[in-house]
């Protein structure tokens, strides 16, 4: 499996982020717009907004962000459930 940059973190870059808070705030522009109008000028704004961060989000290649962990073994541990049907043996 090929190495990636990150050190394990989860959290993505900043470049990513930047991606995802600008189509965010096109959003948010624009679901405002909506509800409050509709007031179609700041409605298209949002939009703009948006496709800026889609355009900085295939630029950054935001999804190269993604690290796969190996797989975890992790060992099943019993419980029961209330509404487990067990059988009372004496």
């Amino acid at each position: 499996m090929a190495q990636s940059g990150h050190q394990g973190s989860h959290a993505g870059s900043a470049k990513s982020w930047l991606a995802v808070v600008t189509i965010l705030i096109g959003f948010t522009i624009g679901g405002v717009a909506l509800t409050l109008g509709p007031n179609w000028l700041f409605v298209w704004i949002g939009v703009g907004i948006c496709a800026v961060g889609g355009l900085l989000a295939l630029a950054f290649d935001i999804f190269s962000d993604v690290i796969v962990d190996a797989p975890r073994d992790i060992s099943v541990q019993e419980h029961h459930s209330p509404f487990e049907h067990r059988s009372i043996s004496s």
